[in-house]
């Protein structure tokens, strides 16, 4: 009988990850019956089930309903309703994707039972102790058995900080892993009527430092006014960025093409076509590097330093973000161990880890 796999997502982020491991398992021997466990801190079709149609996954085995609250309320919640799901069915290891309060949760809860915990996309550090999503993945990192690095300066970097050499290995990208393998469907997919290709930029913004802070996200919008005199913009508004705005009585700033949460096969078409991107999205730094298109991050640093030594990707401001978008970074080098095989590399670590 095969050990079974569960493999947790909580936020949208997580499943393109999840995805490449899922198809990893899918094309080869068997090694192990994966199942798809959803915590629920994104939960609404926009943002989490037409997804799993796109990225070809099946409908989460496991189902723990937990959104909304605090950040101390929705890990906890998810703690306990975690745990309740493993006592029932334990599982022969946990996967857990990123960093956000769902996923600690998750982790926190499989350990505690004893259940070994893999951590997808370990290592990453921005350098703001006080960013939540900092801390989860310090926290995630400390408590899992196995952690799967992005790539080989994060892995080491995982050693500098202690973790011992068994439990690190780097195997890549598994963002990419998906951007590649549902690329062919989403360049033919249309552009929101108006856009033409090459003829426009991008902006996403959703971090709590820029959209919950009135002052912080009043300068931003004004940010995307002014830079938008350079380029046509077209902004996929956050649903958190979207409600912030409504309760600071922001309206949309003028010539910027304001669209509703796109799909992930949209949102792949429309990266595709652009001529860059402003953004505060991990994974849309590393769409963008995929992708050589090039990225402008606003955030004062970045957990993906591959994408800034690449060449792709450039720290801004929200002063500075016009001038940027009229001198742009270049597209990105290639990354090591970016290349549509992480999936693969995890899948044939856990032949080695889940061996009778």
């Amino acid at each position: 009988m095969r050990a079974v796999l569960h493999m947790v997502a909580a936020a949208r982020p997580n499943l393109p990850k999840l995805a490449a491991l899922w198809h990893a398992l899918a094309e080869a021997p068997p090694v192990c019956t994966p199942v798809l466990v959803h915590t629920g801190q994104h939960h609404d079709a926009a943002m989490f089930g037409d997804l799993l149609d796109d990225l070809g996954l099946p409908a989460p085995g496991v189902s723990l309903g937990i959104s909304g609250g605090s950040h101390a309320e929705l890990t906890g919640r998810t703690m306990i309703a975690a745990e309740a799901a493993w006592q029932r069915d334990r599982p022969a290891m946990v996967v857990v994707a990123g960093d956000v309060d769902g996923a600690l949760a998750a982790g926190l809860a499989a350990r505690k039972l004893r259940i070994p915990v893999a951590h997808l996309e370990a290592g990453l550090r921005c350098g703001d102790a006080d960013m939540p999503e900092e801390i989860n993945r310090r926290a995630l990192d400390a408590i899992s058995d196995v952690l799967w690095a992005p790539d080989d300066a994060t892995a080491a970097r995982l050693r500098a900080e202690g973790h011992g050499a068994a439990r690190v290995r780097a195997v890549g990208n598994a963002m990419v892993d998906s951007l590649l393998r549902h690329l062919p469907a989403a360049r033919a997919r249309p552009l929101p009527a108006g856009l033409q290709p090459g003829g426009y930029g991008i902006v996403t913004l959703h971090r709590p430092a820029n959209v919950d802070d009135e002052p912080a996200l009043r300068a931003l919008v004004a940010a995307v006014e002014d830079a938008a005199r350079a380029l046509p913009l077209a902004w996929p508004l956050h649903p958190r960025t979207r409600a912030r705005m409504d309760r600071f009585g922001l309206g949309p700033p003028r010539g910027v093409r304001m669209l509703p949460p796109l799909r992930y096969l949209d949102f792949l078409a429309l990266m595709a076509h652009a001529r860059l991107v402003a953004t505060d999205s991990g994974g849309v730094q590393e769409e963008a590097a995929a992708l050589g298109l090039p990225c402008l991050t606003l955030r004062p640093s970045t957990e993906r330093p591959a994408t800034l030594d690449a060449g792709g990707n450039r720290l801004v401001t929200a002063a500075g973000l016009a001038d940027a978008m009229r001198d742009p970074p270049g597209r990105a080098a290639p990354i090591p161990l970016w290349d549509g095989r992480a999936g693969a590399r995890m899948r044939d670590h856990l032949a080695e880890l889940l061996a009778p």
